[in-house]
């Protein structure tokens, strides 16, 4: 049997990494290339010269004195770590095949758990704005499902209480699955959907779905649907017109429960973003890590008081 050539990429080892970002120099350099791609632009007067005040670490303007850190009004803004910790926190995150929970997080730091989770939640916060620019186009496969379960005593099946619905969309291209989507909705109604596919698919997109009547509405984002009805059986799972899909699905629920040993649904938009980004951007390993850390550098602060609060996408 042929070997999956991404799958069975090498990806970029710790010495490797190690020996481009161990030191904070170096860290420092690499954030200063990808923030300023064309030369640092001061922010207060427009000069392109500027000289870093060894002692503070900021960069000032020659000619207005402006005084500004690197890090400033991005998600490392006003940060305590060292750019080596974010550094690490940024390999663990891209380079594990299924992530990598806060609590080892912080063993692998060497930071408290708290901490570990601020860094964590903030890198995925990015993931999850960075998705939402995107759209599927082409060939959609579609299925609805939910993060969390039953409680004793809770009804069961669609509608039950303690579960957060999401949409998984893969977007093919001969025959192989190429982007993925992974978006929570309020429910599963013409409304929600609707809303989803004007957000997430480009007009002209064939959408395939079960027999769950509330895809239909992809039609009002100017989307083609081709429904299929199943059923329940075994044999219906294991169908392969959504062959892709259900190995995705499989392949999360799999990485989330081996992965963690629980966490808040109200911050369950960001753990399926996690998931999403690096299932995207899979085709290079090593690429992560540079295109992570600009998006990031992009994206503005997100204080705790913020991160805290429940993140449910569209």
């Amino acid at each position: 049997m042929a070997r999956n050539t991404v799958q069975m990429q090498k990806g970029l080892s710790l010495s490797a990494f190690r020996a481009a970002y161990g030191a904070e120099e170096q860290c420092r350099a690499a954030l200063v290339q990808w923030r300023f791609p064309k030369g640092y632009v001061c922010p207060h007067c427009g000069s392109q010269e500027a000289c870093t005040l060894k002692a503070r670490g900021l960069m000032q303007c020659n000619r207005c004195l402006y005084q500004a850190s690197l890090t400033a009004g991005t998600i490392f803004h006003a940060t305590k770590l060292s750019l080596t910790v974010w550094f690490e926190a940024l390999y663990w995150l891209t380079q594990t095949k299924n992530g990598v929970s806060a609590l080892e997080l912080s063993r692998l730091l060497g930071v408290s758990y708290n901490t570990a989770w601020k860094v964590k939640h903030k890198l995925m916060q990015v993931m999850l704005e960075r998705n939402r620019e995107r759209k599927l186009s082409g060939l959609i496969e579609v299925d609805d499902a939910y993060l969390g379960g039953e409680r004793s005593g809770g009804k069961r099946g669609r509608g039950a209480e303690h579960k957060l619905p999401f949409v998984a969309a893969v977007s093919q291209r001969k025959g192989r699955p190429m982007s993925l989507h992974l978006r929570p909705v309020t429910a599963f109604g013409k409304r929600a959907i609707a809303k989803w596919a004007t957000h997430s698919l480009e007009a002209g997109t064939t959408v395939q779905s079960d027999g769950l009547a509330c895809f239909a509405a992809v039609e009002q984002a100017g989307c083609r649907h081709e429904p299929t009805v199943l059923g329940n059986s075994r044999r219906a799972v294991k169908a392969g017109r959504f062959k892709w899909v259900n190995t995705i699905l499989g392949n999360l629920k799999n990485a989330l429960r081996g992965t963690y040993h629980a966490f808040s649904l109200k911050h369950g938009a960001r753990y399926l973003a996690e998931f999403e980004y690096r299932f995207n951007r899979r085709f290079s390993l090593p690429d992560m890590i540079p295109r992570l850390a600009f998006v990031a550098l992009r994206t503005p602060p997100m204080p705790y008081r913020l991160l805290k609060l429940a993140e449910f996408g569209t």
